[in-house]
């Protein structure tokens, strides 16, 4: 493990914390569909031309910084690239031609490394050099102090080119490592064995001659070594100093005692060439380790320049936009987009949409709409923004102004995890308590649809106290966007100062209707959930009768809603559907009451005169 110079406490305050479900959620390096990087923000920002890059980019969006400065010398870095467009180009260039040397350099002090990842370490250390002279100009601090601190690494380079044959086997004991001209005593036995063989197809031309047998051929093998052959037909002719060896079929075998002294010789000199060659490699490999701490040094900052020098490249041909990075609260983006869903593109163009939270004024922002409005896209969209401002990039965005976040939490999608025996509502639930548990003011929270995975009643009521608890707990007031199809949840901005309500708007035409995919002020009365449904191809009797039903509960008291009979197509007459509205003028006077009992200063006897009050209130309601 030489290769692991030191072990470095990663500190949880110099990050933003991202739990495993933030990162599905936001689908930041993995896709919900697949598990693949397609689709992700990774593969919308990798444009990194090295694998260490690459492997720097993941790191950056998992574990984005909460060091003010730190954020701003990343962001100064690729406005600085991006501004210089010859230099960022000449700069990736350069990069293609780095290989993935902190991988050979783990080899080489594992020694499993070949002789081919070393040329490709020496290829990589050949570039050094070049960047470097880029560096040299920078202006901002991030820039400037990699060059300050660049090791071109001449030296290694030098051995490497000087020691290395240029195609080199993947075996190490072949030889064909190590270049001509680099060691003397391993020169001379590659000489010996050069002239041996030649010395062996002059032996064969000779003892054809004085022999007179045409067919007489000097072979080896690795039984007899080198042997000389002849056919039956001539074995008359065979020379007394001959020594049979073996008698085959249709020839016999011999030797001679000067063919064996050259044999001994010759592969005596190939054997220790072949051990000579790997010694010297193993050698080679033992100071490729000697520099593994420069090297390690090197590869992080090719990774930290390729990553910068993607982030510019993407930031110049997407019209991102450096954000501003505050110690303060608001959170403001203007024209704001969604980095993945713009990138993957259809041919309609991305309708961009403002943020405003406030801890001050605008805390909550509850957003409601009909589905395919926008709403899953816009909550994901802010919190990838808020996420690649913190990690060093520019932004889709006209103008954002981003306060640090420490945390940012995500409840959003349906899911079910049988495997652990919990179903889409325990996933929901307990995702959302983590939230509630460690939302800080400083967090970011996106909620949406809160309560769907449950009866109407009940996840309206969890999804009423969640913004309750959030707007009003000390210490959990965290900026929050919280989409919801519950329109009753529209009233809480009439009941806490902080809430606000916004939805998208849609226009209605010839009984369809138009996503606009604007953000607007206001809360939505109706969720066009028929359309909608329309839309995705549900057949047109559903549809037709979908509207009935609507039409019913519409047009029925506000009280008591009561569906109009009507009639199947058998012509039975269809049952009454009764629905309460939870919120309501009387009902809702009715919920407000129990919500303010203390039932834990309750005596049983005021208990039960309040549950008869209730109760009696109750039915007059029905009866009503």
């Amino acid at each position: 493990l030489s290769h692991i110079n030191r072990l470095v406490y990663r500190h949880t305050g110099r990050f933003m914390l991202l739990d495993l479900a933030t990162q599905r959620h936001l689908e930041l390096v993995s896709s919900a569909i697949d598990g693949s990087s397609r689709g992700t923000l990774l593969s919308v920002l990798d444009l990194t031309r090295t694998a260490m890059g690459g492997r720097k980019l993941r790191h950056w969006i998992l574990f984005p910084l909460l060091d003010l400065s730190e954020v701003g010398a990343r962001h100064e870095a690729v406005e600085e690239l991006v501004e210089d467009f010859p230099r960022r180009r000449e700069i990736r260039s350069h990069l293609e031609a780095i290989h993935d040397f902190e991988r050979i350099v783990s080899r080489a002090n594992l020694g499993t490394v070949n002789a081919r990842e070393l040329l490709a370490l020496r290829n990589s250390l050949k570039v050094f050099p070049e960047l470097h002279r880029f560096l040299i100009p920078a202006r901002f601090p991030l820039l400037k102090g990699m060059g300050g601190r660049w090791d071109d690494c001449t030296d290694l380079h030098g051995l490497l080119s000087t020691a290395l044959a240029e195609d080199p086997p993947l075996t190490l004991r072949e030889g064909g490592l190590i270049r001509e001209g680099y060691h003397a005593e391993l020169d001379e036995l590659r000489h010996i064995r050069q002239e041996g063989r030649g010395w062996i197809a002059r032996i064969e031309a000779n003892e054809r001659t004085r022999t007179g047998i045409s067919s007489l051929k000097v072979r080896h093998n690795k039984v007899f070594g080198y042997y000389i052959e002849v056919t039956n037909k001539y074995r008359d002719a065979v020379p007394a100093d001959y020594i049979r060896k073996q008698t085959l079929v249709g020839a016999e075998r011999f030797i001679t005692p000067e063919l064996k002294e050259y044999e001994a010789k010759v592969l005596g000199a190939e054997d220790r060439a072949r051990t000579l060659e790997y010694e010297i490699f193993q050698e080679i490999r033992l100071h490729v380790s000697a520099c593994t701490r420069r090297l390690q040094e090197m590869g992080g900052m090719i990774a930290e320049l390729d990553v910068l020098a993607s982030l510019a490249e993407v930031a110049h041909s997407r019209h991102y936009t450096r954000p501003t990075m505050t110690h303060g609260d608001a959170l403001e983006i203007r024209q704001g987009r969604h980095p993945v869903v713009e990138a993957e593109g259809t041919d309609a163009q991305f309708i961009p949409n403002d943020t405003f939270l406030d801890p001050k004024s605008q805390q909550i922002v509850l957003l409601t709409g009909p589905n395919m409005a926008g709403k899953s896209t816009y909550l994901r969209q802010v919190a990838l923004i808020t996420l690649m401002a913190h990690m060093g990039g520019f932004v889709p965005a006209e103008e954002a102004t981003i306060p640090l976040v420490d945390r940012i939490f995500t409840r959003v999608g349906a899911q079910d995890y049988l495997i652990k025996g919990q179903s889409t509502f325990m996933v929901e639930m307990s995702e959302a308590a983590n939230i509630l548990h460690n939302a800080t003011p400083k967090s970011l929270v996106i909620l949406d649809e809160i309560g769907r995975g449950t009866s109407t009643y009940d996840g309206l009521s969890i999804a009423w106290a969640m913004v309750e608890y959030l707007h009003n707990e000390e210490g959990k007031q965290a900026k929050t966007l919280f989409a919801t199809h519950y329109h009753e949840l529209t009233e809480l901005s009439s009941l806490f100062s902080r809430v606000q309500n916004f939805t998208f708007a849609v226009r209605e035409w010839k009984d369809q209707i138009v996503f606009l995919r604007r953000l607007i002020p206001g809360g939505a009365d109706r969720s066009y959930g028929i359309q909608v449904a329309r839309l995705a191809g549900i057949p047109l009797p559903v549809i037709a009768r979908a509207k009935e039903v609507l039409a019913g509960l519409e047009a029925a008291d506000g009280k008591k809603r009561r569906l109009s009979p009507g009639r199947s197509k058998g012509g039975k007459e269809r049952e009454d559907v009764e629905q309460l509205s939870l919120f309501s003028s009387a009902p809702g006077s009715l919920f407000g009451e129990i919500l303010s009992l203390d039932v834990d200063r309750l005596t049983p006897v005021e208990a039960l005169n309040i549950l008869s009050q209730l109760k009696a209130k109750a039915q007059e309601l029905r009866g009503s």
